[in-house]
């Protein structure tokens, strides 16, 4: 399951956000999203199991950060990752 996390603190790090996300759930892939300069764009998305992830949504979603409230929810597909019609 792929969770983003929004209202990120643009300060935090990527191993900071895995010792957020550690208490409920061991994630396979952690990604702060950065712009061209390498600031942080808010948000950043991990992947974890499906029963993982709903932990880390549970324990996470409206949890105060940095004077921030984090939203979690599973993430959408991208445009570019849907399946082509076929002629």
């Amino acid at each position: 399951m792929k969770l983003h996390i929004g209202n990120l603190p643009k300060t935090l790090t990527e191993p900071e956000l895995t010792d957020l996300v550690t208490p409920f759930a061991k994630p396979t892939s952690v990604e702060i999203v950065k712009d061209s300069a390498g600031t942080s764009r808010g948000y950043a998305f991990i992947v974890l199991t499906d029963d993982e992830g709903k932990a880390v949504t549970t324990g996470l979603d409206g949890k105060e950060v940095g004077g921030q409230t984090l939203k979690v929810a599973e993430a959408r597909p991208r445009k570019s990752d849907a399946p082509r019609p076929t002629a």
